[in-house]
């Protein structure tokens, strides 16, 4: 997966995808909160400022049912962030200068922002969120805010104060995590990852009844390259292996090194003629592009669970693990199922 303005590459793609399911709750949670600050100002300020809130929950909503279908899904979620912004400062703008003081809650998106994103989503959001306290400030009433300065710099200093800590903590955060769920090598994740990932999606199956695909690949004649090449060879193998399956899967399909020369895919809501045709395409990808003038295949095992029932992890392995010892014994370079299979080149 390539980088983008927002993002640096698929890592911190895959981070964003998480945190952001991870800040589903607690987003709504401080919807909650704010929709009682209004009601409580209502009185003062009216009760149509929940109007805009709303609305931002609408566009928090729609980005949600966007983010599974787009390649690059930052885009989504940072223009709802962003949106969640300009409506706070339109909130204020509109209320007059009885409702400078909601200035602050600019910080709010804030910490949500930070724990999405890298360094650039980062600045160009606090960069955003500046310009607009300055033009509220000045535009609602210039005269208060030169006769008294603190109604602008009280909410600047505290929006730049949360970025700060927030990024601190979460470069914490991402370091630890990134060392407990990263491969080195090839930066995928992880057996620890798989083992989360792979317990919410059971649990999310047995509500929803929607399938989860999965493929176990295997680096075709591994050993020779390291044997013959040397391991530095074989590290280079592994690691373009690893970026030519990223650049094939989804935004929301996760891969996974769970092995030497192993790796495993999660495609949640994909039966199993899907999964057939995205490990075809690795397959075909990784087969098209050598690396350093040496040619590499894999040989792909392919499964999941059905449509109407639970995603079971060890079943759904064990079925993958044995199609691909299928693919391996039909001659290698090759995608195998438990039902009839694919018969691509064979070398």
């Amino acid at each position: 997966m390539e980088s983008s303005s927002l993002i640096r590459d698929g890592v911190d793609r895959d981070r964003m995808l998480d945190m952001d399911q991870r800040l589903v709750p607690v987003r709504r949670l401080s919807f909650a909160v704010l929709a009682g600050a209004l009601l409580a100002s209502g009185p003062w300020i009216g009760w149509w400022t929940l109007i805009p809130l709303a609305f931002a929950g609408l566009l928090f909503g729609l980005a949600d049912l966007l983010i599974p279908s787009m390649r690059r899904p930052e885009y989504a979620i940072f223009a709802a962030w962003a949106a969640s912004e300009v409506i706070i400062a339109a909130s204020v703008a509109v209320s007059g200068e009885a409702g400078l003081a909601m200035l602050s809650w600019l910080a709010i998106p804030m910490v949500t922002l930070v724990a999405r994103f890298s360094d650039r989503g980062i600045a160009i959001g606090a960069s955003i969120t500046v310009v607009l306290l300055f033009a509220v400030g000045f535009g609602v009433n210039s005269g208060a805010v030169t006769a008294n300065p603190t109604l602008l710099i009280a909410p600047l200093a505290l929006v730049l104060a949360v970025t700060i800590f927030s990024v601190a903590l979460m470069h914490s955060d991402a370091e630890h995590r990134s060392r407990a769920v990263l491969d080195p090598l090839t930066a995928m994740l992880n057996r620890t990852a798989l083992e989360g990932r792979s317990q919410e999606l059971a649990e999310q199956s047995a509500i929803t009844g929607q399938p989860v695909g999965m493929i176990v690949a295997d680096v075709d004649r591994f050993k020779q390259v390291n044997d013959s090449l040397g391991h530095a060879m074989g590290d280079a193998v592994l690691r373009h292996v690893a970026y030519v399956i990223r650049k094939q899967l989804r935004a929301f399909d996760l891969a996974y090194r769970i092995g030497g020369e192993e790796f495993l895919i999660l495609l949640p809501g994909a039966e199993e003629e899907e999964c057939r045709a995205v490990a075809e395409q690795i397959r075909a990808a990784i087969e098209a592009e050598s690396i350093e003038g040496v040619s590499v295949t894999i040989s792909c095992g392919v499964g999941g669970s059905k449509l109407g029932t639970a995603f079971e992890y060890e079943a759904v392995f064990t079925e993958c693990d044995a199609a691909l010892y299928e693919a391996k014994d039909r001659g290698r370079n090759r995608v195998c199922g438990m039902a009839e299979p694919l018969a691509p080149t064979v070398i």
